[in-house]
């Protein structure tokens, strides 16, 4: 695979939230530093994605948590009409991710899914793209829904395919 970075897509979900704030911020020594934090109801979201070594593919946000049912319309809906014969989908060993008609999708389409070790964020290079990604929505601070999905979209044009090689070979998944 480290030879054929191409045909190789990780998929991985994270949560978004209306109330991501900054974690760090700066101001003038003695003075307090001051910042805006929801309290009270928020809503969580859930944002799933591919990447591979030229971008991310397949973006989708659901409403709640990942579940099978959720993660069996995903596969059908947005992933397999955009995999390749022989691309291998890998993920982690979320139980919803063991679902035999999402493997019957990629395999009608002649992909299948290979699954990580347990425990091995380090091996999954989708996880340096969501950290970009959870940064870029601490800062913009978006309160409502909508907002919150429209800058996720925006946030998905922000990843070159340098920067996805990049990804790739952090993770050992790039021939030198």
């Amino acid at each position: 695979m480290r030879r054929q970075p191409g045909r190789l897509i990780f998929i991985d979900e994270t949560s978004v939230k209306t109330n991501l704030v900054r974690l760090y911020g700066r101001c003038p020594k003695g003075d307090r530093l001051r910042g805006d934090t929801p309290f009270g109801k928020w809503q969580t979201q859930t944002f799933i994605a591919g990447l591979k070594v030229d971008g991310i593919i397949a973006p989708f946000v659901i409403d709640g948590a990942m579940n099978g049912a959720t993660f069996d319309a995903y596969v059908r809906t947005q992933l397999a009409p955009v995999v390749e014969l022989g691309d291998v989908v890998v993920l982690d060993n979320l139980s919803a991710h063991k679902s035999p008609r999402a493997g019957q999708a990629l395999a009608d389409r002649g992909a299948w899914f290979l699954f990580l070790p347990r425990h091995s964020p380090d091996l999954n290079p989708i996880e340096m793209a969501f950290a970009k990604l959870k940064s870029h929505l601490r800062a913009g601070a978006h309160r409502t829904i909508d907002a919150l999905w429209q800058a996720i979209g925006s946030i998905c044009d922000l990843y070159s395919p340098d920067e996805c090689r990049n990804y790739f070979t952090a993770a050992g998944y790039a021939h030198e």
